[in-house]
């Protein structure tokens, strides 16, 4: 019992060094798995039953699934993810731009007919038919002229 045991010598500085390498590697590996799943599922010229057969053998063979996938079918994984990137934005910029139009667009939907009637293209009673649609919502915005002049 008076042998003195040395934890640092028990567990070398290289072992540790390997050991966070390891699950460096273990969850790099894992991102690799989700991102694999996730194009397998995004990916819209393949047909169900190739989805399901790339899904099965990345499940059932998870290393060898995983690496055949990236070999055969890794090329266009960017590409489809930055296809999926770019739709989000759009959709996303689009979605801005309506709702920053929406907040203006009933004021200045309602000068430019009051300007249309000012002109004496539009009667009152078309006049207040247009105000009352776009005060209801019913009008876009660049279209409430309804007499077609």
């Amino acid at each position: 019992m008076s042998a003195q045991t040395y934890l640092a010598y028990d567990y070398p500085l290289l072992g540790a060094f390997w050991t966070m390498l390891i699950l460096f590697l273990w969850i790099m590996w894992f991102i690799l798995l989700f991102r694999v799943v996730a194009d397998i599922f995004r990916d819209n010229g393949l047909s169900g039953w190739a989805k399901g057969g790339w899904l099965v053998f990345c499940i059932l063979l998870p290393f060898l699934g995983v690496f055949v996938y990236v070999v055969a079918r890794g090329r266009n994984m960017g590409h489809r993810e930055a296809a999926q990137a770019r739709a989000q934005r759009d959709e996303f910029d689009d979605y801005i731009r309506r709702t920053a139009a929406g907040g203006r667009s009933s004021v200045d939907e309602l000068a430019r007919l009051a300007e249309i009637r000012d002109r004496g293209a539009i009667t009152d009673e078309e006049f207040r038919k247009a105000k009352e649609m776009v005060l209801a919502g019913h009008a876009p915005a660049g279209h409430s002229d309804t007499t077609g002049r």
